[in-house]
Protein backbone atom coordinates (compact mmCIF):
# COMPACT_ATOMS: atom_id res chain seq x y z
CA UNK A 1 0.00 0.00 0.00
CA UNK A 2 1.61 3.54 -0.88
CA UNK A 3 1.42 6.43 0.70
CA UNK A 4 0.62 9.26 -0.74
CA UNK A 5 2.59 12.46 0.71
CA UNK A 6 2.53 16.38 -0.64
CA UNK A 7 5.87 17.45 -0.38
CA UNK A 8 6.43 20.66 1.45
CA UNK A 9 8.26 23.06 -0.99
CA UNK A 10 11.62 23.23 -0.68
CA UNK A 11 13.26 25.61 1.95
CA UNK A 12 16.69 24.54 1.54
CA UNK A 13 17.35 27.66 1.27
CA UNK A 14 17.13 30.81 -1.07
CA UNK A 15 20.77 30.71 -2.37
CA UNK A 16 20.59 32.15 -6.04
CA UNK A 17 22.00 29.72 -8.90
CA UNK A 18 25.00 32.36 -8.53
CA UNK A 19 25.40 30.89 -4.82
CA UNK A 20 25.46 27.14 -5.90
CA UNK A 21 28.34 25.26 -5.59
CA UNK A 22 29.43 23.13 -8.96
CA UNK A 23 27.96 19.99 -8.85
CA UNK A 24 30.65 17.24 -9.20
CA UNK A 25 31.26 14.32 -11.05
CA UNK A 26 29.59 11.14 -9.02
CA UNK A 27 32.08 8.50 -8.78
CA UNK A 28 31.52 5.56 -10.17
CA UNK A 29 30.50 2.14 -8.48
CA UNK A 30 33.60 0.12 -8.73
CA UNK A 31 31.83 -3.37 -7.68
CA UNK A 32 28.41 -4.19 -7.47
CA UNK A 33 28.30 -7.53 -5.97
CA UNK A 34 24.68 -9.83 -5.44
CA UNK A 35 26.28 -10.89 -2.08
CA UNK A 36 21.92 -11.31 -0.50
CA UNK A 37 23.35 -8.42 2.63
CA UNK A 38 19.97 -7.89 4.86
CA UNK A 39 22.22 -6.09 7.94
CA UNK A 40 24.27 -3.36 7.92
CA UNK A 41 28.06 -3.76 7.03
CA UNK A 42 30.51 -3.43 9.25
CA UNK A 43 34.02 -2.47 8.50
CA UNK A 44 37.17 -3.65 10.69
CA UNK A 45 40.33 -1.90 10.74
CA UNK A 46 41.96 -3.87 8.11
CA UNK A 47 38.99 -3.26 5.46
CA UNK A 48 37.30 -6.27 6.02
CA UNK A 49 33.43 -6.64 5.73
CA UNK A 50 31.16 -8.38 8.28
CA UNK A 51 27.38 -8.15 7.97
CA UNK A 52 24.68 -10.96 7.89
CA UNK A 53 23.26 -12.93 4.65
CA UNK A 54 19.96 -14.05 3.82
CA UNK A 55 20.98 -17.40 4.16
CA UNK A 56 21.15 -16.26 7.86
CA UNK A 57 24.81 -16.86 8.14
CA UNK A 58 27.69 -14.34 9.34
CA UNK A 59 30.20 -13.55 6.21
CA UNK A 60 33.36 -11.99 6.89
CA UNK A 61 34.82 -10.94 3.67
CA UNK A 62 37.97 -8.86 2.30
CA UNK A 63 37.35 -4.97 0.77
CA UNK A 64 36.55 -6.28 -2.38
CA UNK A 65 33.78 -8.90 -1.26
CA UNK A 66 35.29 -11.80 -1.41
CA UNK A 67 34.96 -14.19 1.07
CA UNK A 68 36.84 -15.45 4.16
CA UNK A 69 34.75 -17.39 6.20
CA UNK A 70 30.51 -17.84 7.14
CA UNK A 71 29.13 -19.01 10.24
CA UNK A 72 25.23 -20.32 10.43
CA UNK A 73 23.11 -18.66 12.80
CA UNK A 74 19.47 -19.99 13.91
CA UNK A 75 17.96 -17.26 12.22
CA UNK A 76 17.85 -13.99 10.25
CA UNK A 77 19.16 -10.70 11.45
CA UNK A 78 19.31 -7.06 10.36
CA UNK A 79 21.73 -5.41 13.37
CA UNK A 80 25.00 -4.62 12.11
CA UNK A 81 27.53 -6.88 13.61
CA UNK A 82 30.29 -5.70 16.48
CA UNK A 83 33.89 -6.12 15.47
CA UNK A 84 35.64 -6.30 18.48
CA UNK A 85 39.29 -4.88 18.66
CA UNK A 86 41.00 -8.43 18.64
CA UNK A 87 39.00 -9.25 15.37
CA UNK A 88 35.86 -10.91 16.74
CA UNK A 89 32.76 -10.57 16.04
CA UNK A 90 29.36 -10.22 18.33
CA UNK A 91 25.81 -10.75 16.16
CA UNK A 92 22.33 -10.83 16.77
CA UNK A 93 19.81 -12.55 15.32
CA UNK A 94 15.99 -12.99 15.42
CA UNK A 95 16.34 -16.24 16.97
CA UNK A 96 16.85 -14.34 20.15
CA UNK A 97 20.43 -15.30 20.63
CA UNK A 98 23.66 -13.57 20.59
CA UNK A 99 26.60 -15.09 18.96
CA UNK A 100 30.40 -14.46 19.67
CA UNK A 101 32.69 -15.29 17.39
CA UNK A 102 36.85 -15.27 16.89
CA UNK A 103 38.45 -13.63 13.88
CA UNK A 104 38.51 -16.77 12.03
CA UNK A 105 34.75 -17.57 12.54
CA UNK A 106 34.63 -19.88 15.51
CA UNK A 107 32.03 -19.62 17.61
CA UNK A 108 33.39 -18.63 21.58
CA UNK A 109 29.77 -18.77 23.40
CA UNK A 110 26.26 -17.66 22.55
CA UNK A 111 23.01 -17.05 24.86
CA UNK A 112 19.60 -17.16 24.23
CA UNK A 113 17.77 -14.10 25.45
CA UNK A 114 13.88 -13.20 25.66
CA UNK A 115 12.96 -11.63 22.48
CA UNK A 116 14.35 -10.81 18.69
CA UNK A 117 17.12 -9.02 18.96
CA UNK A 118 16.71 -5.78 15.52
CA UNK A 119 18.96 -3.69 17.79
CA UNK A 120 22.60 -3.57 17.00
CA UNK A 121 24.51 -4.32 20.81
CA UNK A 122 27.20 -1.64 22.10
CA UNK A 123 30.45 -3.06 23.13
CA UNK A 124 31.95 -1.60 26.40
CA UNK A 125 36.11 -1.12 27.19
CA UNK A 126 36.28 -4.27 29.85
CA UNK A 127 34.40 -6.74 26.47
CA UNK A 128 31.09 -6.60 27.77
CA UNK A 129 28.69 -6.25 25.63
CA UNK A 130 24.94 -4.43 26.19
CA UNK A 131 21.88 -6.19 23.98
CA UNK A 132 18.08 -4.95 23.61
CA UNK A 133 15.72 -7.64 22.74
CA UNK A 134 11.94 -6.76 20.82
CA UNK A 135 10.73 -8.80 24.29
CA UNK A 136 11.81 -5.64 26.22
CA UNK A 137 14.46 -6.19 27.87
CA UNK A 138 18.45 -5.12 27.57
CA UNK A 139 20.89 -7.12 28.97
CA UNK A 140 24.55 -6.65 30.05
CA UNK A 141 26.69 -10.16 28.90
CA UNK A 142 30.18 -10.63 30.08
CA UNK A 143 33.15 -11.26 27.43
CA UNK A 144 32.50 -15.39 28.65
CA UNK A 145 29.03 -15.31 27.35
CA UNK A 146 27.93 -15.17 31.10
CA UNK A 147 25.03 -12.94 32.25
CA UNK A 148 25.56 -9.96 33.80
CA UNK A 149 22.48 -7.98 34.57
CA UNK A 150 19.21 -7.43 32.80
CA UNK A 151 17.05 -4.69 32.69
CA UNK A 152 13.09 -4.72 32.19
CA UNK A 153 12.05 -2.14 30.21
CA UNK A 154 8.49 -3.52 29.71
CA UNK A 155 7.79 -2.61 25.49
CA UNK A 156 10.16 -3.06 22.85
CA UNK A 157 13.13 -1.88 21.73
CA UNK A 158 15.06 -1.61 18.63
CA UNK A 159 17.18 1.30 19.40
CA UNK A 160 20.57 0.25 19.64
CA UNK A 161 21.90 1.30 22.46
CA UNK A 162 24.62 3.75 23.34
CA UNK A 163 27.73 4.55 26.07
CA UNK A 164 28.86 7.52 27.14
CA UNK A 165 32.12 7.96 28.66
CA UNK A 166 30.76 7.18 32.54
CA UNK A 167 29.34 3.65 31.76
CA UNK A 168 26.11 5.48 31.17
CA UNK A 169 23.69 3.15 28.55
CA UNK A 170 21.64 5.33 26.54
CA UNK A 171 17.93 3.43 24.29
CA UNK A 172 14.90 4.01 22.90
CA UNK A 173 11.91 2.02 23.08
CA UNK A 174 8.74 1.57 21.80
CA UNK A 175 6.65 2.84 25.08
CA UNK A 176 7.48 6.46 23.75
CA UNK A 177 10.93 6.70 25.64
CA UNK A 178 14.41 6.99 26.12
CA UNK A 179 16.01 5.92 28.85
CA UNK A 180 19.34 5.88 30.98
CA UNK A 181 20.61 3.36 32.71
CA UNK A 182 23.82 3.38 34.71
CA UNK A 183 26.72 0.75 34.01
CA UNK A 184 25.34 -1.64 36.37
CA UNK A 185 21.71 -2.20 34.59
CA UNK A 186 20.12 0.29 37.58
CA UNK A 187 17.58 3.27 36.34
CA UNK A 188 18.91 6.65 36.18
CA UNK A 189 16.05 8.68 34.46
CA UNK A 190 13.29 7.85 31.39
CA UNK A 191 12.67 10.93 29.38
CA UNK A 192 9.15 11.02 27.21
CA UNK A 193 8.94 11.59 23.56
CA UNK A 194 5.59 12.19 21.66
CA UNK A 195 5.78 8.95 20.29
CA UNK A 196 7.65 5.62 19.41
CA UNK A 197 12.08 6.08 19.06
CA UNK A 198 12.92 3.36 17.17
CA UNK A 199 15.81 6.05 16.67
CA UNK A 200 19.50 4.80 18.06
CA UNK A 201 20.69 7.91 19.93
CA UNK A 202 24.12 9.64 19.51
CA UNK A 203 26.43 11.71 21.49
CA UNK A 204 28.34 14.49 20.96
CA UNK A 205 31.51 15.33 22.84
CA UNK A 206 29.77 16.98 25.90
CA UNK A 207 27.64 14.12 26.45
CA UNK A 208 24.34 15.50 25.48
CA UNK A 209 21.80 12.67 23.62
CA UNK A 210 20.45 12.85 20.13
CA UNK A 211 17.35 10.93 18.61
CA UNK A 212 14.62 11.13 16.67
CA UNK A 213 10.76 9.90 17.27
CA UNK A 214 7.73 9.18 15.32
CA UNK A 215 6.61 12.25 16.79
CA UNK A 216 8.03 13.96 14.13
CA UNK A 217 10.87 15.62 16.14
CA UNK A 218 14.65 15.68 16.75
CA UNK A 219 15.06 15.79 20.17
CA UNK A 220 18.31 16.90 22.64
CA UNK A 221 18.50 15.79 26.14
CA UNK A 222 21.40 16.74 28.26
CA UNK A 223 23.15 13.62 30.36
CA UNK A 224 20.96 14.36 33.03
CA UNK A 225 17.54 13.62 31.29
CA UNK A 226 16.36 16.88 30.88
CA UNK A 227 15.28 18.43 27.43
CA UNK A 228 17.32 21.07 25.68
CA UNK A 229 15.34 21.33 22.48
CA UNK A 230 13.73 19.60 20.24
CA UNK A 231 12.93 20.32 16.38
CA UNK A 232 9.92 19.40 14.31
CA UNK A 233 10.32 17.87 10.77
CA UNK A 234 7.39 16.79 8.27
CA UNK A 235 7.00 13.22 9.34
CA UNK A 236 8.35 10.79 11.66
CA UNK A 237 12.50 10.37 12.62
CA UNK A 238 13.44 6.80 12.49
CA UNK A 239 16.85 7.47 11.13
CA UNK A 240 19.71 7.65 13.97
CA UNK A 241 21.11 11.18 14.11
CA UNK A 242 25.12 11.44 13.80
CA UNK A 243 26.99 14.42 15.18
CA UNK A 244 29.68 15.80 12.52
CA UNK A 245 33.59 16.70 13.24
CA UNK A 246 32.28 20.22 13.50
CA UNK A 247 29.29 19.17 16.25
CA UNK A 248 26.26 19.77 13.74
CA UNK A 249 23.69 17.04 14.29
CA UNK A 250 22.65 15.83 11.10
CA UNK A 251 19.40 13.40 10.49
CA UNK A 252 17.13 12.88 7.91
CA UNK A 253 13.49 12.17 8.26
CA UNK A 254 10.62 10.43 6.75
CA UNK A 255 9.57 13.97 5.08
CA UNK A 256 12.26 13.66 2.15
CA UNK A 257 14.57 15.91 3.87
CA UNK A 258 18.49 16.04 5.76
CA UNK A 259 18.47 18.49 8.50
CA UNK A 260 21.68 19.80 10.20
CA UNK A 261 21.07 21.32 13.31
CA UNK A 262 23.88 23.00 15.77
CA UNK A 263 24.15 22.49 19.13
CA UNK A 264 21.54 25.02 20.21
CA UNK A 265 18.72 22.81 18.05
CA UNK A 266 18.82 26.26 15.24
CA UNK A 267 18.94 24.62 12.04
CA UNK A 268 21.76 25.38 9.89
CA UNK A 269 20.56 24.09 6.75
CA UNK A 270 18.16 21.53 4.83
CA UNK A 271 18.62 19.49 2.05
CA UNK A 272 15.61 18.09 0.33
CA UNK A 273 15.96 14.62 -0.79
CA UNK A 274 12.61 14.37 -2.24
CA UNK A 275 12.15 10.94 -0.65
CA UNK A 276 11.68 9.63 2.92
CA UNK A 277 14.76 8.46 4.63
CA UNK A 278 15.48 5.90 7.30
CA UNK A 279 19.39 5.44 6.95
CA UNK A 280 22.17 7.15 8.61
CA UNK A 281 24.28 10.06 7.49
CA UNK A 282 27.87 9.64 7.54
CA UNK A 283 30.45 12.26 7.33
CA UNK A 284 33.73 11.80 5.08
CA UNK A 285 36.99 13.68 5.87
CA UNK A 286 36.53 17.05 4.83
CA UNK A 287 33.26 17.62 5.64
CA UNK A 288 31.07 15.41 3.16
CA UNK A 289 27.75 13.89 4.38
CA UNK A 290 26.81 11.39 2.31
CA UNK A 291 23.39 9.77 3.05
CA UNK A 292 20.92 6.99 1.05
CA UNK A 293 17.22 7.47 0.70
CA UNK A 294 14.57 5.03 0.32
CA UNK A 295 14.00 5.95 -3.23
CA UNK A 296 17.20 4.24 -4.37
CA UNK A 297 20.22 7.73 -4.66
CA UNK A 298 22.41 8.25 -2.35
CA UNK A 299 23.02 11.85 -2.14
CA UNK A 300 26.48 13.42 -1.29
CA UNK A 301 26.45 17.13 0.35
CA UNK A 302 28.47 20.01 0.55
CA UNK A 303 29.21 20.91 4.26
CA UNK A 304 26.64 23.78 3.21
CA UNK A 305 24.00 21.05 2.60
CA UNK A 306 24.18 21.40 -1.20
CA UNK A 307 24.17 18.71 -3.72
CA UNK A 308 27.67 17.84 -4.68
CA UNK A 309 26.33 14.85 -6.34
CA UNK A 310 23.72 11.57 -6.55
CA UNK A 311 24.04 8.31 -7.96
CA UNK A 312 20.38 6.90 -8.52
CA UNK A 313 20.31 3.16 -8.16
CA UNK A 314 16.38 2.61 -8.60
CA UNK A 315 16.51 0.06 -5.72
CA UNK A 316 15.59 1.19 -1.47
CA UNK A 317 17.79 1.67 -0.01
CA UNK A 318 17.45 1.73 4.77
CA UNK A 319 20.95 1.02 5.58
CA UNK A 320 23.86 3.80 6.16
CA UNK A 321 26.51 3.85 3.98
CA UNK A 322 29.58 2.53 5.57
CA UNK A 323 33.18 3.80 5.00
CA UNK A 324 36.40 2.53 5.13
CA UNK A 325 39.60 3.60 7.02
CA UNK A 326 41.18 3.15 3.46
CA UNK A 327 38.54 5.20 1.68
CA UNK A 328 35.55 3.23 0.22
CA UNK A 329 31.82 3.36 0.72
CA UNK A 330 29.68 0.53 0.88
CA UNK A 331 26.05 0.35 0.82
CA UNK A 332 23.05 -2.32 0.24
CA UNK A 333 20.56 -1.93 -2.42
CA UNK A 334 17.17 -3.79 -1.79
CA UNK A 335 17.57 -7.67 -2.68
CA UNK A 336 20.99 -7.33 -0.95
CA UNK A 337 23.79 -5.94 -3.90
CA UNK A 338 27.07 -4.69 -2.16
CA UNK A 339 27.95 -1.51 -4.26
CA UNK A 340 31.59 -0.39 -3.56
CA UNK A 341 32.56 3.14 -4.25
CA UNK A 342 36.50 3.18 -3.96
CA UNK A 343 38.99 6.12 -3.89
CA UNK A 344 37.39 8.43 -1.44
CA UNK A 345 37.58 10.10 1.98
CA UNK A 346 37.74 7.91 5.19
CA UNK A 347 35.65 8.41 7.78
CA UNK A 348 35.68 11.70 9.61
CA UNK A 349 36.74 11.50 13.23
CA UNK A 350 34.40 13.16 15.82
CA UNK A 351 32.70 11.42 18.66
CA UNK A 352 29.65 10.16 16.50
CA UNK A 353 30.46 10.68 12.52
CA UNK A 354 28.29 7.36 11.49
CA UNK A 355 26.11 5.00 12.79
CA UNK A 356 26.90 3.33 16.13
CA UNK A 357 30.16 5.84 16.36
CA UNK A 358 32.34 3.70 14.13
CA UNK A 359 32.61 1.60 10.97
CA UNK A 360 33.32 -1.45 13.18
CA UNK A 361 29.93 -0.74 15.26
CA UNK A 362 30.88 -0.48 18.92
CA UNK A 363 28.00 2.12 19.85
CA UNK A 364 30.01 3.69 22.48
CA UNK A 365 31.79 7.35 22.82
CA UNK A 366 35.72 6.85 23.18
CA UNK A 367 38.18 8.04 25.23
CA UNK A 368 41.09 10.36 24.87
CA UNK A 369 43.80 7.99 24.52
CA UNK A 370 41.29 5.64 22.14
CA UNK A 371 40.29 8.54 19.74
CA UNK A 372 43.81 9.79 19.91
CA UNK A 373 45.32 6.62 18.69
CA UNK A 374 42.17 6.22 16.42
CA UNK A 375 42.86 9.43 14.56
CA UNK A 376 46.14 7.93 14.24
CA UNK A 377 45.24 5.31 12.57
CA UNK A 378 43.04 6.29 10.20
CA UNK A 379 45.26 9.07 8.93
CA UNK A 380 47.81 6.46 8.40
CA UNK A 381 45.67 4.32 6.40
CA UNK A 382 44.26 7.21 4.51
CA UNK A 383 47.24 8.84 3.21
CA UNK A 384 47.77 6.89 0.05
CA UNK A 385 43.99 7.54 -0.80
CA UNK A 386 44.22 11.03 -0.09
CA UNK A 387 47.50 11.85 -1.67
CA UNK A 388 45.57 11.11 -5.01
CA UNK A 389 42.74 12.68 -4.02
CA UNK A 390 42.20 16.67 -5.36
CA UNK A 391 39.72 18.39 -2.67
CA UNK A 392 37.11 16.75 -5.22
CA UNK A 393 36.34 14.90 -8.11
CA UNK A 394 36.85 17.07 -11.22
CA UNK A 395 33.27 19.25 -11.63
CA UNK A 396 31.34 19.30 -14.49
CA UNK A 397 31.74 21.78 -17.16
CA UNK A 398 30.34 24.52 -16.26
CA UNK A 399 27.06 24.53 -13.42
CA UNK A 400 23.81 24.71 -15.34
CA UNK A 401 21.42 26.45 -15.04
CA UNK A 402 18.70 26.15 -12.57
CA UNK A 403 14.80 24.81 -14.27
CA UNK A 404 11.84 25.71 -13.62
CA UNK A 405 11.40 23.26 -10.82
CA UNK A 406 13.44 25.25 -7.84
CA UNK A 407 16.80 26.77 -7.48
CA UNK A 408 18.01 24.08 -5.47
CA UNK A 409 17.19 21.14 -7.10
CA UNK A 410 20.58 19.26 -8.27
CA UNK A 411 21.08 19.13 -12.10
CA UNK A 412 20.55 15.62 -13.82
CA UNK A 413 23.85 13.27 -12.80
CA UNK A 414 26.62 11.32 -15.66
CA UNK A 415 25.24 8.46 -17.12
CA UNK A 416 26.59 5.51 -15.45
CA UNK A 417 29.97 4.13 -16.50
CA UNK A 418 30.46 0.32 -18.11
CA UNK A 419 31.08 -0.54 -14.17
CA UNK A 420 27.86 0.56 -13.11
CA UNK A 421 25.19 -2.29 -12.49
CA UNK A 422 22.68 -2.47 -14.93
CA UNK A 423 20.26 0.22 -15.19
CA UNK A 424 17.30 -0.35 -13.70
CA UNK A 425 13.79 -0.32 -15.17
CA UNK A 426 12.93 3.45 -15.61
CA UNK A 427 10.39 4.07 -12.69
CA UNK A 428 6.85 5.64 -13.38
CA UNK A 429 8.08 8.95 -10.99
CA UNK A 430 11.75 10.71 -12.93
CA UNK A 431 13.97 10.77 -10.16
CA UNK A 432 13.57 12.82 -7.37
CA UNK A 433 16.95 14.13 -7.65
CA UNK A 434 16.30 15.61 -10.37
CA UNK A 435 12.54 17.06 -9.98
CA UNK A 436 10.80 16.84 -6.85
CA UNK A 437 7.18 14.81 -7.61
CA UNK A 438 3.99 16.91 -7.67
CA UNK A 439 1.81 17.13 -5.05
CA UNK A 440 -0.84 14.35 -4.94
CA UNK A 441 -3.95 14.34 -3.78
CA UNK A 442 -4.39 12.15 -1.19
CA UNK A 443 -6.59 9.00 -1.65
CA UNK A 444 -10.06 7.93 -0.33
CA UNK A 445 -9.73 5.81 2.73
CA UNK A 446 -7.79 2.90 1.27
CA UNK A 447 -8.35 0.22 4.24
CA UNK A 448 -10.44 -3.00 3.35
CA UNK A 449 -11.78 -4.62 6.66
CA UNK A 450 -9.49 -7.19 6.23
CA UNK A 451 -6.37 -4.42 6.29
CA UNK A 452 -8.37 -3.28 9.34
CA UNK A 453 -7.48 -6.62 10.98
CA UNK A 454 -3.89 -6.26 11.95
CA UNK A 455 -1.57 -7.36 15.03
CA UNK A 456 -0.16 -4.41 16.60
CA UNK A 457 1.33 -3.35 20.03
CA UNK A 458 1.81 -0.39 22.27
CA UNK A 459 0.62 2.90 19.69
CA UNK A 460 -2.19 0.97 18.23
CA UNK A 461 -4.52 -1.96 20.12
CA UNK A 462 -6.42 -4.54 18.37
CA UNK A 463 -9.47 -6.15 20.03
CA UNK A 464 -12.31 -8.01 18.48
CA UNK A 465 -10.46 -7.66 14.98
CA UNK A 466 -10.17 -3.80 15.04
CA UNK A 467 -7.00 -1.15 15.43
CA UNK A 468 -7.77 1.53 18.12
CA UNK A 469 -5.60 4.59 18.07
CA UNK A 470 -5.28 6.31 21.57
CA UNK A 471 -7.91 9.15 21.66
CA UNK A 472 -5.69 12.08 22.87
CA UNK A 473 -2.99 10.99 20.23
CA UNK A 474 -5.04 10.56 17.70
CA UNK A 475 -7.54 13.50 18.36
CA UNK A 476 -4.49 15.51 18.59
CA UNK A 477 -2.73 15.16 15.77
CA UNK A 478 -6.37 16.13 13.45
CA UNK A 479 -6.48 19.41 15.59
CA UNK A 480 -9.82 17.47 16.72
CA UNK A 481 -10.58 19.13 20.31
CA UNK A 482 -12.48 16.89 22.49
CA UNK A 483 -15.21 18.53 24.54
CA UNK A 484 -16.83 16.11 26.07
CA UNK A 485 -15.78 12.25 27.47
CA UNK A 486 -17.34 9.66 29.44
CA UNK A 487 -16.75 5.64 29.30
CA UNK A 488 -18.29 5.24 26.27
CA UNK A 489 -18.33 7.87 23.74
CA UNK A 490 -16.39 11.37 22.98
CA UNK A 491 -17.35 14.68 21.57
CA UNK A 492 -14.98 15.84 18.85
CA UNK A 493 -14.96 19.33 17.51
CA UNK A 494 -15.24 19.11 13.17
CA UNK A 495 -15.25 22.31 11.71
CA UNK A 496 -18.45 23.88 12.13
CA UNK A 497 -20.03 20.72 13.81
CA UNK A 498 -19.59 18.57 16.69
CA UNK A 499 -19.36 14.58 16.10
CA UNK A 500 -19.90 11.81 18.81
CA UNK A 501 -17.39 8.37 18.57
CA UNK A 502 -17.72 5.62 20.62
CA UNK A 503 -14.50 4.65 22.71
CA UNK A 504 -13.51 1.89 24.28
CA UNK A 505 -10.51 2.30 27.55
CA UNK A 506 -7.81 -0.16 27.12
CA UNK A 507 -4.88 -0.07 29.81
CA UNK A 508 -7.42 2.48 31.95
CA UNK A 509 -6.90 4.84 28.63
CA UNK A 510 -9.57 5.74 26.17
CA UNK A 511 -9.03 4.72 22.55
CA UNK A 512 -10.86 5.12 19.71
CA UNK A 513 -11.12 2.91 16.73
CA UNK A 514 -9.61 3.22 13.56
CA UNK A 515 -13.14 2.47 11.83
CA UNK A 516 -14.47 5.43 13.22
CA UNK A 517 -11.73 8.01 12.36
CA UNK A 518 -12.03 6.56 9.08
CA UNK A 519 -16.13 7.24 8.54
CA UNK A 520 -15.33 11.21 9.79
CA UNK A 521 -16.55 13.26 6.70
CA UNK A 522 -13.04 14.41 4.38
CA UNK A 523 -10.72 11.82 6.13
CA UNK A 524 -8.48 9.54 4.28
CA UNK A 525 -6.60 6.63 5.73
CA UNK A 526 -3.75 4.54 4.28
CA UNK A 527 -2.25 1.74 5.80
CA UNK A 528 1.27 1.67 5.23
CA UNK A 529 3.44 -1.78 5.10
CA UNK A 530 6.99 -0.80 3.88
CA UNK A 531 9.48 0.52 4.70
CA UNK A 532 7.98 0.90 8.25
CA UNK A 533 4.40 -0.36 9.62
CA UNK A 534 2.21 2.75 10.08
CA UNK A 535 -0.92 3.72 9.95
CA UNK A 536 -1.65 7.18 7.98
CA UNK A 537 -4.71 9.74 8.81
CA UNK A 538 -5.03 12.58 6.19
CA UNK A 539 -7.37 15.63 6.46
CA UNK A 540 -7.38 19.16 5.18
CA UNK A 541 -4.02 18.38 3.90
CA UNK A 542 -2.54 17.57 7.52
CA UNK A 543 -1.08 14.03 7.08
CA UNK A 544 -0.48 12.43 10.57
CA UNK A 545 1.21 9.15 11.27
CA UNK A 546 0.56 6.42 13.76
CA UNK A 547 3.83 3.85 13.31
CA UNK A 548 3.09 0.18 14.47
CA UNK A 549 6.04 -1.30 16.45
CA UNK A 550 5.93 -4.55 14.54
CA UNK A 551 8.43 -5.98 11.89
CA UNK A 552 5.02 -7.43 9.99
CA UNK A 553 1.59 -6.93 9.61
CA UNK A 554 -0.23 -10.19 9.34
CA UNK A 555 -4.04 -10.73 9.16
CA UNK A 556 -5.62 -11.94 12.82
CA UNK A 557 -7.11 -15.51 12.71
CA UNK A 558 -9.23 -16.61 15.70
CA UNK A 559 -7.62 -18.70 18.33
CA UNK A 560 -6.06 -18.83 21.65
CA UNK A 561 -2.88 -18.33 21.21
CA UNK A 562 -0.81 -15.62 18.99
CA UNK A 563 2.60 -16.74 19.31
CA UNK A 564 4.03 -13.87 16.94
CA UNK A 565 2.76 -11.28 18.92
CA UNK A 566 5.67 -8.64 20.54
CA UNK A 567 5.97 -9.45 24.56
CA UNK A 568 4.69 -6.33 26.49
Amino acid sequence: MTLFLTPAASAQSAATSAQLPPVYTAPKIDAFKELRVISGVSIAGSGDLVFIGSDAKVHRTDASGSEKWAYPLGDLGRAYPVITPQGGVIAAAYDDTVYALDSAGKLQWKLKLDGDLYATPALRADGSVIVATAGGSVNAIGPDGKLLWAYKVGAPVFSSPAIAPDGTIYFGAQNNRLYALSAEGAPKWAYRAGSLVFSSPALDAAGNIYFGSSDRRVHSLSPDGKSRWSVLTGLFVNASPIVTSGGLIVVGSYDGKVYALNAAGETVWTYVAGQPIAASAVELAGGTIVVPDLGGTVHALSTQGQALWTIPTGKKMDLGVSVSDQGSLYFVTQGGALNIIKGQRPLAVGPWTTFHARPDAWGRTLTGPETQALTQARSAAATATLAQLSPYAPPVAATPKPGPASATTPPKPAPPTATTPPKPAVPTTPPVAVQPPKPVTPPAPVLTPAQLAVRAVTVAQVQDQQVFLPLADAAGALRLPIRTLSVRTAALDLSAQRVAVNIRVIGGMPYVSLAELAALPDMAVALVTMPAPAITLTRAGQVTTFALNVPKLVPLTRGKEYPDVLPR
